[in-house]
């Protein structure tokens, strides 16, 4: 076999392998450190899974909460049962894989960690959204704690389509205070609370507006996001989107980024063509051929 009939076997090898990443798309993911942690923890390290890793569609929130879950903050926990394994990093991310043996087992985001669910001055369970899509809408997890000796995700369920319940044991929810709200927030806060506590045993303010200022004083202290947060990465969500599509479809933002595409492009064909002319030389070399003199 010459080397053209090689290199056109091995492009159409290419095209049929692109045509079928087309159609069953898998994520790639971003780095860990720019995007939240997708290691496992285990026996108190952190151990990389060496799992397919997953693009998040936003940017995870930063850290809040009771001082004490900062210990859970760059840490992975995984459960497996029976059909899927669930990732749990906590203020970062969710995952789902699924345990199958078909070519092509799904594996995705539930969410990514947006805010805390806060009801009656207590931490409720943590939000996290904007998971992969399902149908017209993306999934969304909440995450429930209750005391326990170790810290482990101990059952997934699934109470609506594409929404999902958590439930995590750690010892850090043990003591009775542990998820009270008031006494985490900036001494300006619990006084701007106080204010307006004292509005709503005057009557100066109704129960919906009291809430609806309490609700502020959980954005300020960064416990929740404020609807124009939300809006925000949803729109940044949306353009980075559109420019995967154009990438794509060919189209770039600026000449760097054409640049960079050509580059990877002509690094493919270089090893193409390295390929090919290695295989030449092994068929001279199995037909008895002096390489010196071929």
């Amino acid at each position: 076999m010459d080397a053209k009939n090689i290199f056109l076997i091995l492009a159409t090898i290419c095209y049929c392998i692109s045509v079928l990443c087309e159609r069953h798309s898998i994520k790639i993911v971003e780095e860990p450190s720019t995007y939240g942690i997708m290691n496992s923890y285990q026996g108190g390290a952190v151990a990389d899974t060496n799992a397919k890793k997953l693009k998040m569609r936003v940017k995870p929130s930063n850290f809040s909460g009771p001082a004490l879950f900062s210990r859970l903050n760059g840490k992975c926990f995984t459960k497996t049962d029976e059909s899927y394994k669930y990732e749990f990093c906590p203020f970062s991310n969710i995952t789902q894989h699924e345990q199958s043996l078909r070519w092509n087992p799904y594996s995705g985001i539930l969410g990514v960690w947006q805010e805390w669910e806060i009801e009656n001055n207590t931490f409720i369970a943590m939000v996290m959204r904007q998971g992969d899509t399902c149908g017209n809408k993306h999934r969304t997890m909440k995450v429930f704690f209750q005391c326990g000796k170790d810290n482990k995700v101990l059952n997934v369920s699934e109470p609506s389509t594409c929404n999902y319940h958590m439930n995590f044991s750690t010892p850090y929810v043990c003591h009775p205070q542990a998820m009270l709200v008031y006494p985490t927030l900036r001494e300006e806060l619990q006084t701007e609370w106080g204010h307006l506590e004292g509005e709503l045993a005057a009557g100066e303010i109704t129960h919906k507006g009291y809430k609806k200022y309490l609700s502020r004083i959980f954005v300020k202290a960064g416990y929740m996001m404020s609807e124009d947060a939300k809006k925000s990465l949803l729109e940044q969500a949306a353009a980075e989107e559109k420019k995967e599509v154009e990438k794509k479809d060919g189209r770039f933002d600026n000449l760097f980024q054409c640049t960079e595409e050509y580059r990877k492009l002509k690094l493919e064909i270089d090893q193409l063509r390295q390929l090919v002319d290695n295989k030449h030389d092994d068929d001279i070399v199995e037909h008895g051929v002096d390489l010196d003199y071929a």
